[in-house]
């Protein structure tokens, strides 16, 4: 059943807490997956963009707000999924691809990215102010975040009056470490303070009555704080409920607010279904859904190997490695020199991610190889135990990785109790 955003808070004193899962990915396997689980479930499709990913200049994935969302509505047509049941989202929209920059000057970049991600159609936008411009701290604080903060949300209300759309909804605040995975060894995180979190969401609510901007104040659905999860290279933070007891209370005094939890890949059904039990009830994942993409795979390349010697080897394994090799920008400062070669392959942060685009031929040449084949069930059991069904039968190759990332929405959504 759909639900939007203004419903989430109301279902928390209920016996059965609702939540909504936001993937964060811009890869087509990923989004095709995501919008065929909405038609197939008629749940929302919560997808977002990061202000690093996709923004005015193109991004590290060279679409602008408008390439994204149609390249999502494209999709969702391909594959019969109602549009209605698309709900787009941009994360951390700020200053951070700019941060290099005079604040001003990168206020302006962050003001001109958030008109166009509000004209493409994005209704629930992140407004995250928190990281420092040239010249000052690495995060600011409250008011000043608050203050950047409200200036960003006037530009989006005036972007939606001008395209003629519904006025956004809203997130506020951000967590600690930066989105994307911990660099060091992860095993526990402390969860954000109450009284920290509770700041955070007063100065805002001040800020933005000052600014004349209490009626956006009102469409602010969600605040990110750290709830106490986290993954990083080969270790994952489990939540602790308990841990994060007075986060959790302090939304009895915001009965209007949830939290969203973001880095809450590979929690697994069970801390996923008590987050959002204790108001966590937005779920953001993003690396896990790439990650078990590369399990699939990787393990078409490994079965290809061993059932067409011709192919001589695992042809994908070496272009992604040539790739990432002749381009180390995106994970050299990430893994350690003495790990790195299994580290850029297998990493819980998924570096890789950020190579797919320049492996596309090699992606192709594989799925031509297997398409139609039938794979005996030995190989299937040496390299893919979670689709031995998949055995003997003709191969859609695009269609058995989306069904291993679908494994992982279905944890999603099953813990966020949006399908039975």
């Amino acid at each position: 059943m759909k639900l939007s955003l203004a419903d989430l808070a109301g279902t928390r004193a209920t016996p059965t807490p609702r939540g909504l899962v936001s993937v964060c990915s811009a890869h087509p396997l990923v989004l095709r997956a995501t919008l065929r689980h909405a038609r197939d479930t008629e749940t929302t499709a919560l997808i977002e963009a990061t202000c690093n990913q996709v923004n005015h200049h193109g991004g590290y994935t060279g679409m602008t707000p408008a390439d994204f969302a149609e390249l999502t509505r494209r999709i969702a047509r391909e594959e019969g999924c109602d549009e209605a049941l698309i709900l787009l989202g941009g994360d951390h929209l700020g200053p951070n691809p700019w941060r290099d920059r005079p604040a001003e000057e990168a206020l302006a970049e962050a003001g001109r990215m958030v008109a166009d991600y509000v004209a493409a159609g994005f209704s629930k936008l992140h407004l995250d102010a928190s990281m420092g411009c040239a010249g000052e701290p690495e995060q600011t604080d409250d008011d000043l975040a608050a203050e950047r903060a409200a200036r960003l949300a006037a530009t989006a209300e005036d972007a939606a009056k001008t395209a003629g759309l519904p006025p956004p909804h809203y997130v506020i605040g951000t967590e600690v470490p930066p989105p994307g995975g911990a660099d060091h060894a992860v095993d526990a995180v402390t969860p954000t303070a109450p009284e920290a979190a509770r700041r955070t969401i007063d100065v805002h609510r001040d800020v933005f009555a000052k600014a004349g901007l209490e009626e956006a104040f009102e469409r602010v659905v969600a605040a990110v704080v750290q709830p106490g999860v986290e993954f990083g290279v080969s270790g994952v933070a489990i939540y602790d409920p308990e841990a994060a007891a007075g986060l959790s209370a302090l939304l009895d005094d915001r009965p209007d607010l949830v939290f969203e939890a973001h880095s809450t890949d590979y929690q697994g059904e069970a801390p996923l279904a008590a987050l959002v039990r204790t108001g966590f009830q937005i779920l953001k994942v993003g690396p896990e859904l790439t990650f078990v993409m590369r399990e699939a795979l990787y393990a078409l390349d490994a079965i290809a190997a061993d059932l067409l010697p011709e192919r001589k080897g695992r042809a994908l394994f070496a272009a992604m490695e040539s790739a990432m090799q002749g381009d180390p920008r995106h994970w050299k400062r990430h893994y350690a020199d003495s790990e790195a070669h299994w580290q850029r392959h297998y990493a819980f942060s998924d570096r890789i991610r950020y190579y797919w685009p320049g492996a596309q031929h090699a992606l192709d040449d594989l799925f031509h190889a297997i398409e139609g084949r039938r794979i005996p069930l030995p190989l299937l059991m040496q390299h893919a135990p979670w689709a031995l069904s998949a055995a003997d039968t003709p191969l859609d190759p695009a269609a058995f990785v989306m069904d291993r990332i679908r494994v992982s929405l279905d944890a999603y959504h099953a813990a966020a109790k949006d399908i039975s």
